[in-house]
């Protein structure tokens, strides 16, 4: 049998890249920690980990062991968390959530839940998706508002135990510009057109995202200011810094600035859940969702969009 103590030194060796390393994170001595290894390989009947002088190597049982630790450890959480809440006086529900959904689709949805289910005790943790994500595996969330842009969504089908992603919405990107902007009077732009402008960023991680559209479109990305709220890019805009590109959950009303549909192909983001996959139903966290698919469908057309126009 598997010790799984010898697994989670094996997983810090992997993470500390030499027993040294792994040691003093354990709080173990380096020999303590060699002593493990060699037992491990022993009861697997394989070496798990090579020494060189670049460091330490796994080998392949060793990765494939490592992959199984993060896993059991994933689990272990997963069900700690699960007691503490079978022994709580009050049913609890834990949701995590970047800010601008938390701030415009989370709310409708938590008055319907809690008009609902007056008994549970909520907590709202707000956290970016590729931090949101590890927390539902590992227990500390039972969902997240989450979002991914290109490629596939932020989860793993494949995992064990895996995730589900819920797909909510498409949230477009819309151009906010200057209303004194020479294009702020278009119903629709193309970005090629905005190859002599600098740009604001509303999202740090969207540049190398825009950075591919403008490429897309012919010209070399020029960055005016980087921030990491979209309303506060959008003040930017108005003050004349540069243009942007705001989702749509994210625009809020401004009078001295315009919102311009993008021609295709149309930048976007992608919106949804992510709830752990268990055998156990977990009627709470069914619940919530249920209602952000509402708040989903409900969300309307963006302030300041040209009348008539919707995402």
């Amino acid at each position: 049998m598997i010790d799984v103590q010898r697994l989670r030194v094996l997983r810090a060796v992997a993470e500390h890249g030499s027993f040294n390393r792994a040691a003093s994170a354990l709080l173990l001595t380096p020999s303590a920690v060699s002593q493990q290894i060699a037992a491990l390989e022993r009861s697997v009947g394989h070496p798990v980990a090579v020494r060189s002088t670049r460091g330490i190597t796994l080998t392949e049982p060793g990765r494939l062991l490592v992959e199984a630790a993060e896993s059991i450890s994933d689990e272990l959480d997963r069900v700690r968390h699960a007691i503490d809440r079978l022994t709580a006086q009050r049913p609890r529900l834990t949701v995590a959530t970047f800010t601008s959904g938390g701030r415009h689709l989370l709310p409708a949805a938590l008055s319907r839940f809690v008009d609902a289910h007056p008994e549970v005790e909520l907590t709202v943790l707000e956290s970016e998706p590729e931090d949101a994500v590890p927390m539902v595996r590992g227990g500390a969330a039972d969902l997240a508002l989450a979002y991914h842009f290109d490629g596939p969504p932020p989860v793993r089908p494949d995992e064990r135990p895996g995730l589900d992603w819920v797909p909510l919405m498409e949230d477009p990107l819309w151009l906010v510009l200057p209303r004194g902007h020479r294009l702020a009077q278009r119903p629709s732009v193309g970005l090629a057109e905005l190859h002599a402008d600098r740009w604001v960023l509303g999202c740090l991680k969207t540049e190398a995202y825009l950075r591919r559209y403008a490429e897309l479109a012919g010209f070399d990305l020029r960055v005016a200011a980087s921030t990491t709220d979209y309303f506060f890019a959008q003040t930017l805009v108005t003050a004349g810094v540069g243009v942007s590109l705001v989702p749509h959950v994210s625009l809020a009303p401004a009078p001295e600035s315009a919102v311009v549909r993008v021609e295709p192909p149309r930048p976007a983001r992608h919106i949804g859940v992510v709830l752990p996959r268990r055998r156990r139903p977990q009627p709470y966290a069914e619940a919530l969702t249920a209602a952000l698919v509402t708040a989903a469908a409900g969300a309307g057309a963006p302030a300041g969009a040209p009348t008539g126009e919707r995402p």
